[in-house]
C-alpha cells in the first residue's frame, strides 16, 4: 500500500492504451517485434483486430450460454480443422478462419503450411507468434480482451434490483492529480492493526468489523479495488463503499495510529437495519448479518440465477435438513442457503468443544412438529426424525455459539457461561451431507475440508449488559482488539481468554474446491473415445451381420439348386 504524507491513498496500476487511441501516436511495445510492426500499420492491423474481436466475443458469448441449462444443449462444440476431433480449447488463426488443437500441434502446422503469423487461444486471449515460436504479450490486445470480456459479462448479467443496478466494472486510470499524488507516496506495510473508536455502546460493531477487516478474502477484494467508491453509482447508503473506505483507513497507515471512528458505516448500518439504530446495546451476530445483507445489496454480481457477489462468494454455504417420516420412513430433503452456522450451547464442560457441538448439530433427533405432512405417504404426523448437515461448505466459516437459555416458566432469559474450546484448525469433512448419507465417504481429498482460525469475538457480562472484544490474526501475529485499544496477543491467550467465545471465524486452507473433478477437455476426449469404440463395434457387428446374411443366401441358393436337380 502507498500513502501520502497528509492523507491515505490506494495504489493502482495504470492500464494500457486503448485500441481507440492506438494510432494517435507510436506504439511502444517491448515484447514481440512482429506484432509491434503489424499494429503500427493500420492497413494490416485492422483485419487482425477485427478477427481478434470476433474470436474473443464468440468465446465470451459461448461461456455465458454454457452456464444456462436451457442454452447448454444448443452450444456447438468447436472442432479441429485437421483431425476433426472436438476441442474445448481451440486456437484460432488470426489470418483466416482455421481453428485447431494445440496439443497435437495442428494449429502450429497450419501456420507453417499457410505462412500465417499469429493465432489466439480462445480461452485466455493469448496470442502465439509463429516466428517467435512463443506466446507473446501485447498491451493493446490485452486491454482489448479485457474490455470485450467485461462488456459481455455486463450485457448478459440480469440484476436482481432493476431500480438500483450494480456498478459495472471500469478500470481505473489515474488523472493528473492522481499521478501527482502517487509520485509523492511511499510504500508502507499493510497490516490493519488499528483500533476503532467506541461511538456510544458500539463495542458490538467494533468487534464485528475487526473480524471482517482480518478476513483475507474481504481484504483482498476491497484492497484490490474491486469496489471503487469513485465509480459507484449508489452515492448514498452503500455499505460496500463504506467498507472500502474502512479497509483503506485501517490498512494504509502504519501502526501505531490513532483509533478510527466508523461513523459513516454506523449510520449506514442504522439505515439498513432499524433494529440496530440507537445507542442501546446490540448483538454482534445480528450486526454481522445486517452488515453482510447491506453489503450484498450494494455489491455487484447478484443475478437472477445465482449470486456471486463478494458476500455470498465468501460466506455463502448450504444447509440440508432431512425429515424422516415415522410411518413410511421416507426422507424429505430441504436445502437452504446460509451465511453462518449457529450452535446452541449446553454440553458439559468436558464436552464443550467445537467438534462436540458440531457433532450434536448433525446428529438425528426426534422432534415434535405441528401437522407435518409426509411428501410420500401423505400422512400427517406430530413428530419426525430430523437431521442437519452441511450441503456445501463456504470459503469462510462463521460459527455462532448461542449462549442463552430460558427458565422453566420461560419468563426469564439467562446466559450460559460454559466456555467453548475451539481448535486452531478443524476438518469439516465428517459434518457434510456426503459423509453423513450412510456411506461415510465424501468427494475429493480430505485436505480440501481443512479450515484455520483467523478471528474470534468474545463477550463478557450478561445478556443485557456486557462488553464485546475480539482477537484477530494477521499472518502469524495475533492481536487483541478492545475498541480503540490494540495489544499483542498469543495463540494461547486467544484460546484461553477469560471472556467466553461468542463467534469464531475460520478460513478454508485451500480454496480449490473441485480439483478431484476431471477437467472438461479430458471428459470430452473420453466421451469421444467411447463413442468411437461404439461406432467401431456397431460397424463390425453390421459387417458380421451382412456376412451371415450372405452365407444364409448362399445356402438357400444351394438348396434350391439341389432341389431342382432332384426334380429332374
Amino acid at each position: 500500500m502507498a500513502a501520502s504524507p497528509n492523507s491515505a491513498t490506494r495504489s493502482h496500476s495504470s492500464s494500457a492504451a486503448t485500441p481507440d487511441g492506438l494510432f494517435d501516436e507510436a506504439v511502444d511495445n517491448t515484447g514481440c517485434t512482429h506484432i509491434s510492426a503489424l499494429l503500427a500499420d493500420s492497413a494490416e492491423s485492422d483485419p487482425l483486430l477485427k478477427r481478434f474481436r470476433s474470436v474473443v466475443t464468440w468465446k465470451a458469448q459461448r461461456t455465458h450460454e454454457a452456464l444456462h441449462s436451457a442454452k447448454r444443449r444448443k452450444v456447438a462444440l468447436p472442432m479441429c480443422g485437421t483431425c476433426g476431433l472436438v476441442t474445448p480449447r481451440p486456437f484460432v488463426c488470426l489470418d483466416c478462419a482455421f481453428s485447431g488443437c494445440w496439443q497435437d500441434d495442428h494449429i502450429v502446422e497450419h501456420l507453417k503450411d499457410e505462412n500465417h503469423r499469429f493465432c489466439v487461444d480462445t480461452q485466455l486471449g493469448v496470442v502465439f507468434c509463429r516466428e517467435c515460436q512463443d506466446m507473446i504479450y501485447d498491451p493493446v490486445l490485452d486491454d482489448l480482451y479485457q474490455k470485450l470480456v467485461l462488456g459481455m459479462e455486463e450485457r448478459e448479467t440480469k440484476h436482481l434490483d432493476e431500480k438500483r443496478p450494480r456498478e459495472p466494472y471500469q478500470s481505473w486510470k489515474p488523472g493528473e492529480k492522481d499521478i501527482a499524488a502517487l509520485d509523492n507516496t511511499i510504500t508502507l506495510p499493510c497490516q490493519g492493526q488499528r483500533g476503532l473508536l467506541n461511538l456510544g455502546q458500539t463495542c458490538f460493531l467494533n468487534a464485528t468489523l475487526q473480524a471482517l477487516l482480518h478476513n483475507p478474502l474481504l481484504r483482498n477484494y476491497f484492497l484490490g479495488d474491486k469496489h471503487n467508491p469513485r465509480w459507484c453509482k449508489s452515492k448514498e447508503d452503500c455499505a460496500c463503499c463504506e467498507l472500502d473506505r474502512l479497509f483503506a483507513a485501517t490498512h494504509t497507515p502504519p501502526p501505531p495510529q490513532p483509533a478510527f471512528g466508523p461513523t459513516a458505516l454506523l449510520a449506514t448500518t442504522w439505515r439498513a437495519s432499524g433494529s440496530l439504530a440507537g445507542y442501546a446495546q446490540q448483538d454482534a451476530h445480528e450486526c454481522l448479518i445486517a452488515l453482510l445483507n447491506a453489503a450484498h445489496a450494494s455489491a455487484r454480481g447478484s443475478t437472477l440465477l445465482k449470486c456471486n457477489c463478494i458476500v455470498h462468494s465468501t460466506f455463502g454455504g448450504l444447509l440440508q435438513s432431512d425429515m424422516r417420516c415415522p410411518r413410511c420412513h421416507a426422507l424429505s430433503e430441504t436445502v437452504d442457503p446460509c451465511l453462518d452456522i449457529s450452535l446452541g450451547l449446553g454440553l458439559s464442560p468436558g464436552q464443550s468443544t467445537l467438534a462436540g457441538y458440531l457433532k450434536r448439530f448433525t446428529q438425528p433427533e426426534n422432534i415434535a412438529v405441528k401437522d407435518w405432512t409426509c411428501q410420500k405417504c401423505g400422512k400427517v404426523s406430530q413428530e419426525a426424525n430430523k437431521r442437519f448437515s452441511i450441503r456445501r461448505l463456504p470459503p469462510v466459516l462463521s460459527i455462532q455459539f448461542k449462549g442463552s437459555a430460558s427458565n422453566k416458566r420461560g419468563s426469564e432469559t439467562y446466559k450460559i457461561d460454559t466456555p467453548v474450546r475451539v481448535p486452531v484448525s478443524i476438518n469439516m469433512a465428517s459434518y457434510t451431507t456426503a459423509a453423513l448419507d450412510g456411506s461415510g465417504t465424501y468427494p475429493g481429498p480430505e485436505a480440501l475440508y481443512d479450515y484455520e482460525l483467523f478471528a474470534v469475538i468474545n463477550h463478557e457480562g450478561q445478556i443485557d449488559n456486557g462488553h464485546y472484544t475480539s482477537f484477530a490474526r494477521f499472518q502469524d501475529t495475533w492481536c487483541r482488539f478492545d475498541d480503540d485499544k490494540v495489544t499483542p496477543a498469543t495463540l494461547a491467550g486467544v484460546l484461553g481468554a477469560s471472556a467466553p467465545i461468542y463467534m469464531a471465524f475460520y478460513v478454508k486452507r485451500r480454496l480449490d474446491y473441485k480439483p478431484h473433478i476431471t477437467p472438461s477437455y479430458v471428459l470430452t476426449r473420453e466421451i469421444e473415445a467411447v463413442r468411437e469404440r461404439e461406432r467401431e463395434r456397431e460397424a463390425l457387428a453390421k459387417v458380421r451381420a451382412e456376412q451371415e446374411q450372405a452365407r444364409e443366401r448362399e445356402i438357400d441358393v444351394d438348396n434350391e439348386l439341389l432341389a431342382m436337380v432332384g426334380l429332374e
